[in-house]
């Protein structure tokens, strides 16, 4: 009668355990393949901010230009006028 208690003290939690287990077990790809697309656009993001700054440096650059120019210009108009 004992051996059963203790079986029963053993078996029904390790039942249980796996009972409990079996859901996440069955949902690991699924997790797996989210993981990924999350890696994969972690690294997309990161691609479109390098862009984004490069653009941000490149319009700058521009600006600085047309502020030359600008200037060059008014500097023009100032001579002739």
């Amino acid at each position: 009668m004992l051996i059963w208690i203790v079986l029963a003290l053993v078996l029904v939690p390790l039942v249980a355990l796996a009972l409990a287990v079996r859901p996440v077990l069955a949902r690991l790809p699924q997790l797996r393949r989210a993981a990924v697309a999350l890696q994969r656009r972690a690294a997309e993001a990161e691609a479109l901010q390098d862009t984004a700054e490069t653009l941000q440096q490149r319009a700058e650059g521009v600006q600085r230009e047309l502020d030359t120019a600008s200037r060059r210009l008014a500097v023009i108009k100032a001579k002739r006028g």
